[in-house]
């Protein structure tokens, strides 16, 4: 066997660049398989996580369409027919429904002092962070007390906050201008990322919704209602009910074919819009590694041809000092598998490398599914032994008397 290895390694290494241009198909195959699908799994991975910061048991009514753009899922905020009233009904028309917020959310520029950045702004009621899962890290969030009085008072993430403050409990007791509004920091929200939705939760502002509503602004719509929903809730069905109340208050019919001016989503089903573009990701993946290992495939049986023809003088010497055929197959399979081996070795190791670039710049979970990486290994292995298979029988299948003769 070990002899069998030095002949494979020392044939191989006589046709180095025939080696290496075999061996390159199989290098990308191993490459694609093991990066693009890794990938798929931790841009899946991470949405899983930015699913779980949307909120416990959470059921969300948007005004307008969901457009999937970029891998997120991004509300039409150009619907105006969505008011407050309308989430006040779906509040007390849920029998499920725990609490809930509406929301109004606008990109805005913030200042303090000579600093400016621009903030999502966000206004809802005080049961925000309950709904939505977080919670104030310093100071406290805004009560019921200053949304009556439409009091100008907000919170902060803690990514703004350092912009404008040089650290998030620098912000607390300071004051911030939206417009020509000035507004007290009561607190700043605790790190949380962005969610599904793609909105940077550390970059958003919260304000009281009756003092965006009437005192920075003069809107009488909302973008959305939040609703938090009792455990074991049937969210189709809930899901249903919020549909048909919406749209018996917006005189929606939908037997004469008008479409809704609304969305109702679960957390489910934001994660099913974005899992959209991770199977097409998934499915690239295949494709590519497919195509890059079945070029390796012809390149690996091309190279192996030509060996055969060759070597024909040395099959022919080895057969006739008694070599079995049996011994010339195993000889040509294992050059053949060498060569895709190590060809699907370099290519996994190379994307492991490059992973732990993409997930570091990305931001990704550091993901590593070792029956992917197993399987893109043995699998290049099996290629090399499946090409080599024909050259091998017709290397054991070489006449010896009219090799000999001929030579």
């Amino acid at each position: 066997m070990f002899l069998s290895l030095r002949i494979a390694l020392k044939s191989l290494a006589t046709h180095k660049m025939r080696t290496v241009l075999a061996m390159l198909g199989v290098f990308l195959g191993a490459l694609a398989l093991t990066g693009v699908l890794h990938i798929s799994l931790a841009m899946e991975r991470k949405a899983v996580l930015e699913t779980e910061k949307l909120g416990p048991n959470l059921l969300m009514a948007m005004s307008g369409n969901i457009r999937f753009r970029r891998g997120d899922a991004r509300a039409d905020a150009g619907n105006t027919r969505f008011r407050l009233p309308d989430a006040q009904a779906l509040l007390r028309g849920l029998p499920s429904v725990v609490d809930g917020v509406p929301y109004l959310a606008f990109p805005m520029p913030i200042r303090a002092g000579d600093k400016k950045t621009m903030c999502q702004l966000v206004a809802t009621w005080p049961a925000y962070p309950k709904i939505r899962g977080g919670a104030p890290q310093y100071g406290h969030f805004f009560d019921q007390d200053d949304e009556d009085e439409r009091a100008l008072v907000c919170v902060l993430g803690p990514a703004i906050a350092t912009r404008l403050f040089g650290a998030p409990q620098a912000a607390v007791g300071q004051s911030v201008h939206i417009f020509r509004a000035r507004l007290k920091v009561l607190g700043v929200m605790e790190e949380k990322g962005a969610d599904v939705s793609g909105a940077n939760q550390d970059e958003q502002i919260f304000v009281p919704l009756a003092t965006y509503m009437r005192r920075l602004s003069n809107k009488d719509y909302i973008h959305g209602v939040y609703m938090q929903m009792a455990d074991g809730t049937d969210f189709e069905a809930a899901k249903a009910t919020a549909e048909h109340i919406l749209r018996r208050r917006h005189d929606i019919k939908v037997d004469k074919g008008q479409p809704d001016d609304f969305r109702v989503l679960t957390a489910k089903d934001t994660m099913d819009l974005k899992q959209q573009a991770l199977d097409l990701v998934a499915t690239l993946g295949y494709i590519s590694s497919s195509l890059s290992f079945g070029i390796g495939g012809l390149g690996i049986l091309s190279i192996m041809i030509l060996l055969v023809r060759a070597r024909r003088l040395e099959i022919g010497i080895r057969r006739a000092v008694g070599a079995r055929r049996s011994d010339i197959i195993r000889q040509f399979l294992l050059e053949s598998g060498a060569m895709s081996a190590v060809g699907g070795a370099a290519g996994t190791f190379a994307a492991l490398l490059l992973l732990v670039v993409v997930y570091r710049v990305g931001d990704f979970p550091g993901v590593f599914n070792p029956w992917l990486i197993g399987g893109s290994l043995c699998g290049s292995a099996a290629l090399g032994l499946v090409a080599g298979a024909y050259p091998a029988w017709a290397a054991a299948n070489v006449e010896v008397l009219s090799v000999l003769r001929d030579e």
